[in-house]
């Protein structure tokens, strides 16, 4: 226990310490805190631009029900989104948490940590998308494990009587992963802030530069609890319990069982260059190409201009010119299973709310021998 407290306060030393001002480009598999330290940019604390770890939670879900009396409450459970007007007004509510769960490809060469010290909105945490991940696969950030999960978010600092609000630096792009994983896990009191910190500065909001030495202790400390767990290590105080919905997740085996009985109606969330087989894929050793039977609907179609989701007709019709029906299950992908939940995140809009998501997506997919190819 006291090694840990240690390591965690050297890590967060050397994060507040560095004077190091050059970002190296984010390796593909690498959660940036297990791999790299950052310099924490000193700036204006605000500027003017407005296995299951269930066995370790002691809180009863009725005891989350009494507790979590806010307006998040009455939100619709169809309604995967709030509005940045919605989040300005709750920000101070006691049970109200916001994660900054920014991720980018590797060619745009953009740091999330880095954008998250320059600017998040007030009080929020950073969520490490690539380094909350299974560390026993090669393929990028694949859902964790049960006790990896609820280790991991337990060191952030939530529980399950929280409400979440997750955003990204896009709009509407990593976050709905991050929305994604929670409701696997079995917390549905998560919501999508609809336009991201974009829609949030444009709208005149608050928002804080730099990172505050708790907010580093505890995205260290997320890090420092996955590794133990998937090191065999004990992991604590865990405050978050974990209800695995496998109905929310589909494996490879699953999807080749689907491409014979076509039981699921499947959608690509990749462009649609890259679906027909004429764009290479941005990774090396990956087909192109599709899943036999498959239809394209570019994640970006779920969203308007300003990156917010699509009104429920317009998104209702997205899918109909496609020849996606609302009355036949639909399972999604994409290229790692990030904008794949974009698609989930409509149609969940929609009323569709057991939207399974191809985990591994076009990324196993492609580099498998054994599985078909389709092109257009």
């Amino acid at each position: 226990m006291a090694s840990s407290v240690l390591s965690r306060a050297l890590f967060a030393h050397r994060f507040l310490q560095s004077s190091s001002t050059h970002f190296h480009k984010p390796k593909f598999f690498s959660s940036i805190f297990s791999k790299r330290s950052f310099q924490l940019l000193q700036a204006p604390s605000h500027l003017s631009h407005k296995a299951s770890g269930s066995a370790y939670c002691s809180m009863t879900s009725s005891a989350v029900a009494s507790q979590a009396s806010f307006s998040m409450q009455s939100l619709p459970n169809n309604e995967p989104v709030v509005s940045v007007d919605w989040l300005h007004a709750n920000l101070r509510e006691p049970y109200v948490k916001v994660l900054d769960a920014s991720w980018y490809m590797p060619d745009e060469q953009r740091n999330p940590l880095q954008e998250y010290q320059v600017a998040h909105i007030p009080g929020t945490l950073f969520f490490d998308v690539d380094g909350i991940s299974d560390r026993t696969s090669n393929l990028p950030h694949m859902l964790p494990s049960e006790e990896a999960f609820a280790a991991a978010v337990s060191a952030l600092g939530i529980e399950n009587k929280d409400g979440l609000v997750v955003y990204d630096g896009k709009g509407i792009f990593s976050a709905a992963r991050v929305w994604w994983m929670f409701r696997v896990f079995g917390h549905d009191r998560i919501w999508v802030l609809d336009g991201g910190l974009p829609k949030w500065r444009a709208s005149g909001f608050d928002v804080e530069s730099s990172a505050s030495s708790d907010a580093i202790f505890k995205a260290s400390a997320a890090s420092e609890a996955i590794e133990k767990v998937y090191q065999g290590q004990r992991v604590g105080p865990v405050t978050f319990e974990t209800r695995f919905q496998p109905h929310l997740v589909w494996t490879l085996e699953q999807v080749k069982e689907n491409v014979e009985e076509k039981t699921y109606q499947h959608v690509d969330a990749r462009s649609k260059p890259r679906f027909d087989g004429v764009a290479p894929e941005p990774r090396k050793g990956i087909r192109s190409g599709h899943v036999p039977g498959s239809k394209c609907i570019p994640f970006s179609q779920m969203l308007d201009g300003s990156q917010t989701l699509l009104p429920a007709d317009e998104l209702k019709k997205r899918f109909e010119q496609e020849g996606i029906t609302m009355d036949r299950p639909v399972i999604t992908s994409c290229g790692t299973g990030v904008t794949a939940c974009v698609l989930a995140l409509g149609l969940h809009r929609l009323g569709k709310t057991d939207v399974p998501v191809y985990d591994g997506s076009w990324t196993e997919w492609g580099a498998k021998d054994d599985t078909p190819v389709a092109s257009s």
